[in-house]
């Protein structure tokens, strides 16, 4: 959790400095939202050092975790499938900054930074991602399973996290708590059956429910022109208002989340949200990302576009830090991460006998074997 990442390097940290104007804040203008059905949120903005820094800082967090998992993985670490976020970071942070903890969210298998912005540790991701008993999922759920509080993963079949957020926001409607679910899903689940059955329940039963596409423009290898008819997914639920909003923005980002949780807590039912982002790697580790689109496309989105770039040259241009201040945030970002990985690599493997918990309610032996040979609690 960020608020903890401050507090252990307070010291470190605590000098960075503001230039700012007397009452500190900077007002910002971003691109307006495209609305559908709704009027949509202002296009514009009040922030401070504090957030800046936070936003600066959370999303360096974000990016340096996922660049020691590719090392991890290139170094045979790392098993199984890892589908990395890199530039997709303002997303994660706009979103966490518009709700509460007290939110729930759900997501596909690109989950690694939702985690982190969850509250779970780097430690814990990298021990999960190991296969480590120090995991968050104790070794046994990898890259695409991961769980913290009021985080339900993390899931691997493309678009079925999305009937479960309407099922947790149909929970939090039963309860009357006033909390909303984060359904997030990515381009290439918009086409899901399954995601307009639960547009179709979520309208009518009201549910608060925010469905929020991560148009990375590239499902898998195939990109949205060749897979999708049409352009835009935040209309695609016809009767569920919308909005598409610049997912590389997290100013935008975060004005557009609290849009639709006021929204939502008001019960007027769900909402969709289009995040037009970009995910500089490939789908996955084993997928190049440059083999169905073009290196310069990728440079020219890191160079006009980067999310932490944009927030760097807004600390920069209201002399909230200097370069040399936000060097510093990311070189206590990189030792923090570097030792996050080691002692989770340093973790032990789980025991033999973790295969069977958490599998059925009570343990039970092992069939098709000699009883002697089966399993013992």
């Amino acid at each position: 959790m960020l608020s903890n990442f401050l507090k252990v390097n307070s010291k470190t940290l605590g000098h960075i400095r503001t230039f700012a104007s007397k009452s500190g804040e900077v007002k910002l203008n971003f691109k307006k939202a495209d609305t559908y059905l709704c009027d949509g949120p202002s296009h514009s903005t009040v922030t401070n050092k504090d957030e800046l820094i936070s936003f600066f800082t959370e999303m360096t967090r974000f990016r340096r975790l996922e660049t020691v998992c590719d090392g991890l993985y290139k170094k045979k670490l790392i098993r199984g499938f890892c589908h990395l976020y890199t530039g997709q970071e303002a997303v994660c942070a706009g979103l966490e900054s518009a709700i509460t903890k007290d939110d729930h969210i759900i997501t596909a298998y690109r989950d690694h930074t939702y985690m982190l912005s969850r509250g779970a540790t780097p430690e814990e991701i990298f021990a999960e991602l190991l296969m480590k008993e120090t995991g968050c999922s104790k070794g046994k759920g990898g890259s695409m399973h991961m769980f913290t509080k009021n985080f339900y993963g993390g899931n691997g079949i493309v678009g079925a996290q999305c009937p479960i957020g309407a099922g947790i926001a149909f929970a939090q409607k039963y309860n009357k708590t006033g909390n909303v679910s984060l359904a997030m899903y990515g381009d290439g689940a918009a086409n899901q059956g399954q995601l307009y059955e639960a547009f179709n329940m979520a309208s009518l039963w009201k549910l608060p429910v925010i469905f929020i596409c991560e148009n990375n423009k590239y499902g898998m290898g195939t990109s949205q022109k060749r897979s999708t008819a049409g352009h835009d997914f935040y209309t695609r639920a016809h009767y569920v208002p919308g909005l598409k909003v610049d997912g590389m923005d997290v100013f935008a980002v975060k004005e557009a989340g609290k849009y639709a949780a006021d929204w939502c807590r008001s019960g007027k039912g769900p909402i969709v949200l289009e995040m037009d982002t970009y995910r500089y790697v490939g789908h996955s580790m084993s997928d190049p990302g440059i083999t169905y689109r073009s290196r310069e496309e990728v440079n020219n989105v890191r160079q006009t576009r980067d999310p932490i770039e944009n927030v760097r040259q807004i600390i920069l241009a209201n002399k909230i830090a200097t370069e040399d201040e936000l060097t510093v945030i990311e070189d206590t970002v990189r030792d923090e991460m570097e030792k996050a990985s080691e002692k989770a690599i340093a973790a032990p493997l789980p025991q033999a006998r973790e295969l069977y918990t958490n599998v059925y309610i009570q343990e039970v032996p092992i069939r098709g074997v000699e009883f002697v040979n089966s399993f013992k609690p």
